[in-house]
């Protein structure tokens, strides 16, 4: 059986033949009717001007921006998130409101905290108060515009911390507990939990609630699905019988371009005919 959700480009990761700002019009050229993006700036806080140029990027090109990582430090430099960084929170703080801003001006509510990596600078336990706080408060500043946060876990990285949808179910229920948060969701990122050694389907069972976004790759070498030791393809049946209608994300590297890795993709399944939203 074959599922029936519709897939999006991220084209932080896909379409880097061109420039990012001409990627949203790359993916809708491609079929394309819905992308998403890391961080697209390189600063916590640009420029107003880069601000705007990157809302008439996919204004332009006619795509809908589904989903947007909050700013997340030196990624190329193995940084992976500010939410638990001391010293951090007031500048991802502003960057917070310049995506909830982006979010407000394009109709996108779906925004991805990574955790960040443990520091030989603090403790766990520090950490992980902070983050709990800076969820608390990124949490509330999404529901201003009826967002939802995304935590996921991450593959690749030893010092991060969140590796299982486990681990990112025992940091929701931590902030949800202390601050009454109800927008606070799982990404589940399959090529990271196949990579760390989750098994899929106990995560659709355990944690199908949570789930509000999904993103794929091959596992373990993060190209275009089509491992036979990992079922994407059942584990999104799976959970689109739970109940989830949302979209799936492509967050792979191409083996060759990106137009030519598409191949496996049905033009038809690159566009919804009906809106979707993050559960």
């Amino acid at each position: 059986m074959q599922h029936g959700l519709p897939y999006l480009a991220n084209c932080s990761i896909l379409f880097t033949e061109v420039p990012l700002l001409e990627r949203p019009a790359a993916a809708r050229a491609a079929g394309f009717d819905a992308v998403e993006f890391w961080w697209p700036f390189d600063r916590t806080v640009p420029p107003d001007a880069d601000v705007d140029r990157f809302v008439a990027a996919i204004a332009d090109a006619g795509v809908h921006l589904v989903g947007l990582n909050f700013p997340a430090g030196d990624m190329p430099s193995g940084d992976r998130g500010l939410l638990s960084w001391p010293g951090r929170a007031e500048e991802f703080q502003d960057g917070v409101q310049i995506a909830t801003d982006i979010g407000q001006r394009l109709g996108t509510v779906a925004f991805n905290a990574l955790y960040g990596n443990r520091l030989d600078t603090a403790t766990p336990d520090e950490q992980d108060e902070l983050a709990a706080r800076n969820l608390a408060v990124t949490a509330e500043a999404a529901a201003g515009i009826n967002g939802v946060v995304l935590v996921e876990p991450v593959s690749g990285v030893a010092s991060y911390p969140l590796r299982t949808a486990d681990d990112v179910a025992a940091v929701l229920d931590r902030v949800e507990q202390e601050s009454g948060a109800t927008n606070l969701r799982l990404l589940a990122d399959l090529y990271h939990l196949a990579t760390n050694g989750d098994d899929l389907g106990a995560v659709v069972t355990r944690h199908a609630d949570r789930i509000g976004h999904v993103q794929i790759a091959d596992a373990p070498g993060r190209h275009e699905p089509g491992s036979a030791d990992l079922d994407l393809d059942g584990t999104l049946c799976a959970l689109q019988a739970t109940g989830y209608n949302g979209w799936v994300g492509l967050e792979y590297v191409p083996t060759t371009t990106t137009q030519a890795g598409l191949d496996w993709l049905p033009t038809e399944r690159r566009a919804a005919n009906t809106a979707r939203s993050t559960s």
